[in-house]
C-alpha cells in the first residue's frame, strides 16, 4: 500500500513540514509494475506476499480489477501489508520510505514451488522490495528455464554479481546507478557513461531512467538517449514504475530494446500528469499498445 502526504516542499533532515490530508492507496513496486504491464496488454502474474489484512485484501483486490493474476500471491498471518510512505512536493519531485512487510516472508523455496511458472513466462520482472537471497534464486531458476529476466533495482542495494551476470536487462534511475557505481551522474554525458559502466558488470543490457530528462541505454547493439515527453508534472511517484511495468510488457514482445524504452519513456511522461502511484489512468493514455 501507498500512504501518499502532498508537501509544499520535501523536508530536509530534522525539517518538519506540514501537509495535505493523507491518501492511501494500493501500491508498491511489484504490484505498481505489474498493473502498468497490464495496461500496457500484458498478460500478467504476480508473486509476493500480502498481509491477512484490510490492506491485503484491498492490495489484492486492486491487482484483479486490473487484470492481474494472483494466484501466486500469498497471505500471511505473521507480517502486515508492506507500506510505502511517500511525500509529494508542489513541483511533483517526490520522496519514498518503504517497509516490505509481508514480502519479507518470502523464502527462495517459494521460487523453487513457481519454476513451471516461471518456465511458461516470457519475462521475468523483479524489484528490490523482496529478500535478496529470494531475488537470487529467481533469477538462478529464470536463467535455468530459459526466461528473460528484467531486474529493477529499486530500491538500490548490492546484490551478488552472478545475479548482474545472469541479467537480461537491468534498469536503474540516477539515483540507483550513483549507488552502484560510486560516483555522481550529473548530467547527460555522464549518464551515457553511468549506462557503459553498469552494462560491464554483466548485464545484457542497461537502462538508466532520468525522469525529465528521459532515458539512455546500451546493448551490444549500441547506446542512445531517448527524450521524455514534455508534459505539465503533477506527481513523479507512479512515473518509474509506470516505465518499468511499459518497458517489461514491450521485451515480453521481443520488441527490439530501442522501442520498449522509447514506448516506456512516453508511459512514464503519461504517469507524471496524474496523482498517485497504480495508475490506472493509463489504460487510456495515448501510449503506443500495438500487438
Amino acid at each position: 500500500m501507498d500512504l501518499i502526504l502532498r508537501v509544499g516542499e520535501l523536508p530536509t533532515s530534522g525539517e518538519t513540514v506540514l501537509g495535505e490530508d493523507v491518501v492511501l492507496r494500493p501500491g508498491g513496486k511489484g504490484a505498481n509494475q505489474a498493473v502498468a504491464a497490464a495496461l500496457a496488454g500484458a498478460r500478467v502474474s504476480i508473486a509476493g506476499c500480502v498481509g491477512d489484512d484490510a490492506h491485503g485484501a484491498a492490495s489484492r483486490d486492486a491487482l484483479v480489477r486490473a487484470g492481474v493474476d494472483v494466484t501466486l500471491l500469498r497471505t500471511t498471518a505473521e507480517r502486515s501489508t508492506g507500506l510505502a510512505v511517500v511525500l509529494v512536493a508542489r513541483d511533483g519531485e517526490n520522496a519514498i520510505a518503504v517497509s516490505p512487510g509481508a514480502n519479507s516472508a518470502l523464502v527462495p523455496d517459494d521460487v523453487g514451488n513457481m519454476r513451471a511458472e516461471l518456465g511458461r513466462a516470457d519475462v521475468l520482472l523483479m524489484q528490490m522490495e523482496l529478500p535478496v537471497d529470494v531475488v537470487v534464486r529467481a533469477v538462478e531458476t529464470a536463467a535455468e528455464v530459459g526466461t528473460a529476466v528484467v531486474l529493477n533495482l529499486a530500491p538500490a542495494v548490492v546484490v551478488p554479481a552472478p545475479v548482474l551476470e545472469r541479467l537480461d536487462v537491468l534498469v536503474v534511475n540516477r539515483q540507483e546507478a550513483e549507488y552502484l557505481l560510486h560516483e555522481e551522474v550529473p548530467d547527460l554525458p555522464a549518464l551515457m557513461r553511468a549506462a557503459e559502466a553498469l552494462r560491464a558488470l554483466g548485464p545484457g543490457a542497461v537502462v538508466v531512467t532520468a525522469g525529465g530528462q528521459g532515458a539512455v541505454m546500451t546493448s551490444e547493439e549500441g547506446a542512445a538517449h531517448i527524450p521524455a515527453v514534455p508534459v505539465d508534472v503533477v506527481d513523479t511517484s507512479g512515473a518509474g514504475d509506470a516505465f518499468v511495468g511499459f518497458f517489461a510488457a514491450e521485451i515480453s514482445r521481443s520488441r527490439p530494446l530501442r522501442d520498449a524504452v522509447a514506448r516506456a519513456t512516453e508511459a512514464g511522461s503519461v504517469a507524471v500528469s496524474s496523482r498517485g502511484a497504480q495508475l490506472t489512468h493509463l489504460a487510456t493514455a495515448p501510449v503506443h499498445n500495438d500487438q
